[in-house]
């Protein structure tokens, strides 16, 4: 009888064991779905850029623009020689989905002219950062290797006060008045017309600054350089970056002079690089 008695007390443990066991599964499952979602909803991610290829660099460049940017071009009599010139060097690269670019480098009778054309594709792999979010990073980062100068206001001529005075004066005060006339146009008198290419230069001066660029991508900004190679000649090299999208193009145009003391002109390298970024830019949207 005793014997029995532990026989159904050990059965009732084990059935209690086994009953709680089965509670703590059911409990389990009530948690797991108690927030359906929370570990097996799709996390949002963040749009992809606007282009997934790149454009052929070396063919991005029309002939037109490259007689233009590499006058050298012209001078050059073989053909063959002529076509390679016009055909570019392909920069390195070990993925052209990401990264590509070409040089062009041709000597001219006055100078010797190098043009670098890049592209770079920026992919996020970040799902929570987008990859035109991820370009705009990296734009700001070589816009601030750039350290451009401070935007300064345009300095503009003053008009001449002749306006002001061409007011017709009383009858009492004729006579004072032509003689401060002839007082001002003595050719001794410094004479306000003077001053005036000198203001014209400033206001030249500081339009061809390096800065931000508006109308060009979603952002752009340009630097110009000037510096001395080894050989004492002054080489300019004018670099335009855009952004649209994804997608960073670099333009940097350089000349340097075959004569010593002659100084490349700034502006019209400012416009011929400013225009290839531009042609690129519309080919990108196009």
């Amino acid at each position: 009888m005793q014997r029995k008695a532990y026989v159904t007390g050990t059965a009732a443990l084990l059935v209690a064991l086994l009953a709680g066991c089965t509670s703590g599964a059911t409990d389990s499952g009530t948690t797991d779905d108690a927030n359906p979602g929370e570990a097996g909803s799709a996390t949002a991610v963040a749009q992809p850029g606007r282009y997934r290829t790149l454009p052929e660099p070396c063919g991005a460049v029309g002939h037109d623009t490259l007689d233009s940017l590499l006058p050298g071009i012209q001078q050059i009599t073989d053909p063959e020689q002529r076509e390679a010139a016009y055909a570019g060097d392909a920069t390195l690269t070990y993925d052209t989905d990401r990264k590509v670019g070409c040089r062009w480098k041709v000597e001219s009778a006055d100078a010797t002219d190098h043009l670098l054309v890049d592209f770079e594709r920026v992919v996020s792999y970040d799902n929570a950062v987008s990859d035109d979010s991820q370009a705009q990073t990296i734009f700001a980062t070589k816009e601030a290797a750039a350290d451009l100068p401070e935007p300064s206001a345009s300095t503009t001529a003053t008009p001449s006060d002749s306006s002001s005075a061409s007011t017709d004066p009383s009858p009492s005060s004729s006579s004072s008045a032509s003689s401060a006339s002839s007082a001002s146009s003595s050719p001794s008198s410094p004479s306000s017309p003077s001053s005036t290419p000198s203001a014209t230069s400033s206001s030249s001066a500081a339009a061809l600054q390096p800065r931000v660029l508006s109308g060009l991508g979603d952002e752009a900004f340009l630097d110009d350089a000037l510096n001395s190679s080894g050989s004492t000649a002054q080489q300019r090299t004018v670099t335009v970056v855009f952004r649209t999208s994804n997608v960073i193009v670099t333009v940097e145009y350089a000349e340097q002079p075959a004569t010593v003391g002659v100084v490349p002109d700034s502006q019209k390298m400012q416009d011929r690089a400013r225009k290839l970024a531009a042609r690129l830019a519309d080919s990108l949207n196009g």
